[in-house]
């Protein structure tokens, strides 16, 4: 899928739950935009400047329009508070091609997810998804307040598991409950806040890699600015040093190529780059520990190098 920045219409805002809007955008032209699969989402780039990665929640089947739920953060950065309160319907803006790093297997045994807040909205996609197959799922879905609970008309079935944290004493989502009710070969995905991926990726420590999925929002993973190493840019035949303090994507920038980078934390995967020898300090939160052994690409926004010299397809 290319990374070119594709111009859209902002055509309708709906409220999904209280504090949480969708947002449906349309090519300016009024013609298909690019597919995409469940799990998928794209970069928003705003009028305010600040570019920000939204999960793609409508049907895969609907090639008109791009629809993500955002809700607004009260520690907001600029990205939701300006959609919930500048953004109006009629305002054109660019948006990237999908991109997916938390697919959904389509020929899994069981299904079954785990969503808080609004990680409901890929896995809303998903379960879409699942439904035009037939195929059954298990949803554990928690909010803190029933009224924060979004899709639940969509999310209707023998499959749903509701938990409103206020409903329970303020006791919060049992994670570890949830994963050991799945089946041992089923296929588990989890999105939401922090506290909840922790506790998932510690309740499925014994679960084969191939079967966990998760998406994060944000990473509480430093950066590497240590420095101190070369990095070789095979195709541009050129040689840049990291210093102390700079990302490689800094660095890179810096010497005038570019190269399309969005979350600067390694959760959005937009400034993956091929590696062509040498080895990665890997600092995202999206390759598994296998992509990671392979040494394949890395995200530079983030991750360094462990030798003094990498050499990367740029």
């Amino acid at each position: 899928m290319s990374d070119a920045e594709i111009p859209v219409r902002l055509v309708a805002i709906r409220r999904a739950a209280e504090g949480t809007h969708l947002y449906e955008f349309a090519a300016l032209d009024g013609g298909n935009l690019p597919p995409f699969e469940p799990g998928a989402h794209i970069d928003v780039c705003l009028p305010n400047g600040l570019t920000r990665q939204y999960s793609l929640c409508n049907s895969v089947h609907e090639t008109d329009r791009y629809v993500v739920g955002v809700k607004l953060d009260r520690n907001s950065r600029g990205g939701s508070r300006y959609m919930h309160e500048s953004l109006r319907v009629g305002a054109t803006l660019t948006v990237s091609a999908p991109r997916n790093h938390f697919a959904l297997v389509h020929d899994a045994p069981a299904y079954a997810f785990i969503a808080g807040g609004v990680g409901i909205t890929p896995i809303a996609c998903m379960i879409s998804r699942l439904n035009s197959l037939g195929r059954p799922w298990t949803l554990h879905y928690a909010v803190r307040t029933r009224a924060e609970a979004a899709f639940l008309d969509q999310l209707q079935g023998p499959g749903l598991h509701l938990h409103v944290d206020t409903e329970h004493n303020g006791e919060v989502l049992d994670v570890n409950l949830a994963v050991a009710s799945a089946p041992r070969d089923a296929h588990l995905y989890c999105c939401g806040p922090t506290p909840m991926l922790d506790a998932f990726e510690q309740a499925c420590a014994d679960r084969p890699t191939e079967l966990v999925h998760l998406e994060r929002f944000s990473s509480d993973v430093a950066p590497a600015v240590e420095g101190g190493y070369t990095v070789e840019l095979t195709r541009s035949n050129r040689t840049v040093e990291i210093a102390p303090g700079q990302t490689i994507l800094d660095a890179v920038r810096a010497c005038g190529v570019n190269v399309r980078a969005s979350c600067q934390q390694g959760v959005c995967g937009a400034c993956e780059t091929r590696v062509v020898s040498g080895l990665p300090d890997h600092r995202d939160t999206l390759l598994s520990p296998e992509e990671r052994a392979a040494n394949d690409v890395m995200m530079i926004c983030c991750s360094g190098s462990l030798t003094k010299v990498l050499a990367l397809d740029l």
